[in-house]
């Protein structure tokens, strides 16, 4: 289970842009604005748990020893990447390629015929779908400033990254920073999901892919920072969107490689996300936990996938 299209849509073969070759941005700034510092150190890694997903690679549970960072305090906004691009004038892949997916439920239902995904049907091809415009050239993001930019491929991400003077945390740090000092626990508050029958988390509430109640209080993204911060202050670190890390995606390469300061394996052709997003379900993606992983390719973008970054020191 380790592509999971239901996770988030990926681009087909061959259906890529050549971002490595193009200029990348380099800025100034406060590095560490909108940052927490956390002092690193050795954390439980992974899972015991046979309840997830195995087969992507969610266990066993093992010593990870992680040196000292800094990690932003929120998944990147509407507003921040519109800093960078003004600054830049970035251009994203979903804008060069000229569309991105988008889930079907948020498309009117006129919304002409277009190529979707024969094993998640939910996920439609958009013309002029991009970050600006997250369902479609209709739809904008004028009251959503303060919710997390999406239609990001793992190569924007890092392109913004560079030029905030940061990077792109490595699946090891994510999770780290995810757990906000538990050990072992499924959420980044505890093992239950809606403790005392609070909401802390956007993922989707109903029956998917037909219903969703927004008892949570969202159909689609939430602010970045819904929601009570986690142990170490940091907002959403599960639900709302994938997150980008900089590691390539391979479900064994932790069981014989480096436990200090993992970086993750030699090129796999998928890059690792984490933290679920509001499309999640218990009943066909139960990703939205601290040690759960999904993975897509380099250039492929979606609504909930986005990203956040970190600095070390």
């Amino acid at each position: 289970m380790t592509d999971q299209p239901c996770c988030s849509a990926s681009r087909p073969e061959g259906q890529t842009v050549a971002i490595d070759a193009l200029p990348q941005p380099s800025g100034t700034g406060d590095a560490t604005a909108g940052m927490t510092h956390l002092p690193g150190g050795t954390f439980l890694m992974g899972t015991d748990a046979q309840d997830g997903y195995p087969a992507d690679g969610e266990g066993p549970a093992r010593e990870v020893t992680l040196s000292p960072f800094w990690i932003d305090t929120t998944t990147v906004s509407n507003a921040d990447f519109s800093v960078f691009t003004e600054a830049t004038r970035w251009i994203t892949v979903a804008e060069r390629l000229g569309t991105s997916f988008v889930f079907a439920g948020f498309l009117p239902d006129n919304f002409p015929p277009t190529r979707g995904i024969a094993e998640a049907p939910w996920w439609r091809e958009v013309h002029g779908a991009d970050w600006r415009h997250p369902e479609g050239p209709d739809s904008t993001i004028d009251d959503r400033m303060n919710h997390p930019v999406v239609h990001i491929t793992w190569r924007d991400a890092r392109a913004y990254a560079k030029w905030a003077g940061k990077r792109l945390p490595t699946e090891a740090e994510w999770e780290y920073a995810a757990r906000g000092g538990l050990v072992q626990n499924r959420y980044p508050w505890g093992n239950e999901r809606e403790p005392g029958g609070q909401h802390r988390m956007n993922v989707w509430q109903g029956t998917f892919p037909t219903k969703n109640t927004a008892a949570d209080g969202h159909t689609g993204t939430a602010p970045v920072d819904a929601y009570e911060p986690n142990g170490y202050g940091l907002y959403n670190m599960t639900g709302n969107v994938w997150e980008w890390c900089s590691d390539w995606f391979d479900p064994t390469w932790h069981l014989t490689g480096p436990s200090v300061d993992p970086a993750g394996p030699a090129r796999t052709g998928r890059k690792s996300m984490r933290g679920g997003s509001h499309l999640c379900h218990a009943s066909y993606c139960y990703r939205y936990r601290v040690d759960a992983r999904s993975s897509n390719t380099p250039d492929s973008s979606a609504g909930n996938i986005g990203f956040r970054c970190v600095r070390s020191g």
